[in-house]
């Protein structure tokens, strides 16, 4: 039994009883436990030591507590939240599966009517959450579990929770200490990335367009061998076009894509309820037309994102010095 576990074990010991680590991420390490009290096993997510000197636990976990209050069948709910024996932790339930991006993992760009069974979930999820007033912020195959032919988003709240608990700390410290960039390069907006701090629930749509065209080629859009290209390609290059990766797909499904990765956030797609059609009809074998979505209508955003794009670089250059 490693040390953590023993330390854990005394902390929340009179709740849960740990059995052992199954997971570890940039963030957190996760361990499978049993509650005590309600005789169920539970998933536990330990922030980075790191993290919790940096970030605090009050402000965190209030936050954690606005999106436990979520309910939906597509949404990892949770469990419980709190700051002990200098552990910040939330707990979830255990979700026997495995995540979208082992499945990516092993087999690559999966079938187009199989995708959209899983986005149609995703969005599903997306879409109630925003109507309550949540944007996840971290969309990825990481925080995709898929278990029974449904799939499940984890981590509602959490990267906005690590957010508003960095926003009262010193910005410096923030911004140099590992693990504190909110979000993750490779599936970020633009506007996102640029710290901008009116992000809405279209990132998310913007998260989930990368996720698509990742499950849909093998391959997300933007790859490149550092982080701060990652992030410069995600801010000013335009996608390859999914067609072309992937030939023969359904035009809708091409169109809807593409459009969720639009750089101006005013140019995707209104919000994820429009996006549920399309995959619907594709994920059961439906024609459906190929044409532009709703969108918020245009704005200025974009040229806030490109000035800040050297502000970008910069704090990921600082990020990666400090690991």
């Amino acid at each position: 039994m490693s040390s953590v576990i023993v330390r854990l074990t005394s902390v929340l010991g009179d709740h849960y009883a740990i059995d052992r680590e199954i997971g570890q991420g940039a963030m957190a390490t996760v361990y499978l436990a049993q509650d005590l009290k309600l005789h169920r096993q539970v998933a536990i997510k330990v922030l980075r030591p790191q993290l919790t000197a940096t970030l605090g636990g009050e402000r965190f976990v209030r936050e954690v507590e606005i999106a436990a209050r979520l309910t939906h069948p597509h949404v990892l709910g949770l469990y419980d939240s709190g700051e002990s024996g200098g552990f910040l932790y939330y707990v979830m339930p255990y979700v026997e599966g495995e995540t979208l991006s082992a499945k990516l993992a092993r087999d690559g760009a999966l079938p187009v009517t199989e995708a959209c069974r899983i986005l149609r979930d995703v969005a599903d999820a997306l879409a109630y959450a925003h109507r309550h007033g949540v944007v996840h912020r971290d969309i990825k195959p990481d925080n995709i579990l898929l278990a029974d032919g449904h799939a499940q988003v984890a981590d509602f709240g959490v990267a906005k929770a690590l957010s508003a608990a960095a926003a009262t700390v010193d910005a410096r410290a923030a911004l140099t200490t590992p693990g504190t960039t909110v979000g993750t390069p490779a599936y970020m907006a633009p506007e996102q990335a640029a710290a901008d701090p009116l992000i809405d629930a279209r990132a998310d749509l913007y998260a989930l367009g990368v996720v698509a065209y990742e499950m849909l080629t093998g391959r997300p859009p933007f790859t490149g061998a550092t982080t701060q290209q990652v992030v410069a390609a995600h801010v000013t290059r335009r996608p390859e076009p999914l067609s072309t990766r992937r030939p023969g797909i359904p035009a809708a499904l091409d169109a809807l894509v593409m459009q969720c990765l639009e750089k101006n956030p005013d140019d995707r797609p209104r919000d994820a309820e429009v996006l549920l059609p399309v995959f619907e009809a594709t994920a059961t074998g439906a024609a459906i037309a190929a044409a532009p979505l709703p969108t918020g209508g245009r704005g200025k955003t974009w040229v806030r994102v490109v000035a800040a794009l050297g502000l970008i670089l910069g704090a990921v250059a600082v990020y990666l010095a400090m690991r």
